[in-house]
């Protein structure tokens, strides 16, 4: 270790503390107010900010359909599984929307149309997703529901919305050859798609669709908690595959070569506490990191980018073109570090040479609590959390234009459009 580098490591995690040791300090006494207003300040320079504070409630009605069983609650009672992995927004969605203020039972008075359809809780037995079966079980849906009522047919979807959390959203395919070769299901072009997957000038990104955060269990993460004044004592941290062996043994294809560019370079550097181990300490390292790296696997995200926000560890996001959650609200660029994959052998000094106050800076406003709110899915829901976030991006939507209505004798969709595997019976 370079004498710069080790400075460097000892001034960010005596800062680091400095710092929690203020954030605890402020919690009493006549600092309280003054602390709020100047972390108010920190947290954002621009109006993003309030559009985290926004109340749904009363700014839009939702109609959620209901489906037989077959399509979302059998299959979580045949898989629990389901209920635990990145993808169970599609679950914890539906549920949240039943006890909802902004259901309305009367469809004559929605503003949007829920599908509760689980298209990603068919699970191999290592307990990832299947996604063959998903265009199918979704076509089978809507021609369920464009059959019993008559709201899908008025607009050929364009009032309605999906949760489609799939590594390539509604392409349904976790090889983005693939998934680029399928495109989106043809049936969905006209609805609002809720997914995780975003990246720019990408066919799987549909216009007007609202990016989420994957799903991270927020009672496990809760119970990991350390003390917030503890040292960051590790500068960069990561946990996760650097090749695929089995898909990718040379890793060029894999994360597009950024992951095994980040094993070769780093491996050996005491800056960088990362390795393909999974410790039961996990959740306390992040707590006790600088940087978390988030770079791309098969897609460009994953729970990393949650987990990061939450523990108040910087995210380095090494993903060319990323689009990122609930980005109209969410001041990505001030609390995370953009790296292009390119530049992956570089890292080190991209961040040893970040300013100490530009550091202290992004973890201030990664402490505020509606940050962190709006990266989870809590159970029971919570104002500002990712649920409501998303009801944020609905109502922004509002109201429909003309064009959403459909003219007599006017279709867009072309119901024998895709594969033909995908044109078969549910």
């Amino acid at each position: 270790m370079t004498g710069t580098r080790a400075a460097v490591l000892l001034a960010v995690a005596s800062l680091s503390c400095l710092l929690s040791s203020q954030v605890v300090s402020a919690a009493s006494g006549a600092e309280v107010a003054a602390g709020a207003a100047h972390r108010k300040i920190e947290r954002i320079a621009r109006s993003a900010g309030d559009v985290l504070e926004d109340n749904p409630v009363g700014r839009l009605k939702v109609f959620v359909y209901d489906l037989p069983s077959k399509y979302n609650k059998r299959i979580v009672t045949k898989d629990p599984r389901c209920l635990n992995h990145m993808f169970a927004a599609e679950i914890f969605m539906h549920r949240f929307l039943l006890s909802s203020a902004v259901r309305t039972l009367n469809p004559e008075e929605a503003d949007w149309f829920y599908v509760p359809v689980y298209t990603t809780c068919d699970l191999t037995p290592a307990g990832l997703p299947l996604p063959f079966k998903s265009p199918r079980m979704m076509r089978s849906a809507i021609q369920f529901i464009s059959n019993k009522w008559p709201f899908w047919n008025k607009t050929d979807g364009a009032d309605h919305f999906f949760v489609v959390p799939h590594d390539f959203g509604a392409c349904f395919h976790y090889q983005e050859e693939k998934a680029i070769e399928r495109g989106i299901l043809p049936m969905l072009h006209r609805a609002t798609l809720v997914q995780t997957f975003g990246q720019k000038n990408h066919v799987c990104l549909k216009e007007g669709s609202i990016i989420i955060p994957p799903y991270a269990p927020p009672q496990k993460m809760q119970a990991h908690l350390i003390p917030p004044d503890t040292p960051r004592s590790i500068f960069v941290y990561f946990r996760g595959l650097f090749y695929d062996n089995g898909n990718d043994p040379e890793g060029g294809y894999y994360a597009r070569g950024a992951r095994a560019s980040l094993w070769e370079n780093f491996k050996n550097n005491p800056l960088f506490d990362i390795s393909t181990d999974h410790p039961s300490t996990y959740y306390e390292d992040m707590q006790r990191a600088v940087f978390c790296l988030c770079p791309l696997g098969w897609a460009p995200w994953s729970p990393r980018l949650v987990e990061a926000v939450v523990f108040g560890c910087i995210p380095v996001i090494i993903a060319d073109d990323i689009v990122l959650p609930f980005a109209d609200a969410i001041p990505w660029e001030e609390i995370g570090v953009f790296v292009d994959e390119e530049d992956v052998p570089k890292l080190d000094s991209i961040l040893t040479s970040i300013p100490i106050e530009d550091i202290l800076r992004k973890q201030r406003l990664l402490a505020n609590p509606s940050m962190k709110k709006a990266m989870l899915f809590p159970q029971p829901a919570q104002p500002r959390d990712a649920f409501h976030q998303i009801l944020n991006g609905l109502a922004r939507k509002l109201p429909h234009t003309q064009s959403v209505y459909l003219q007599p004798g006017e279709k867009h969709l072309n119901w024998t459009a895709g594969p033909v595997g995908d044109l078969k019976p549910w």
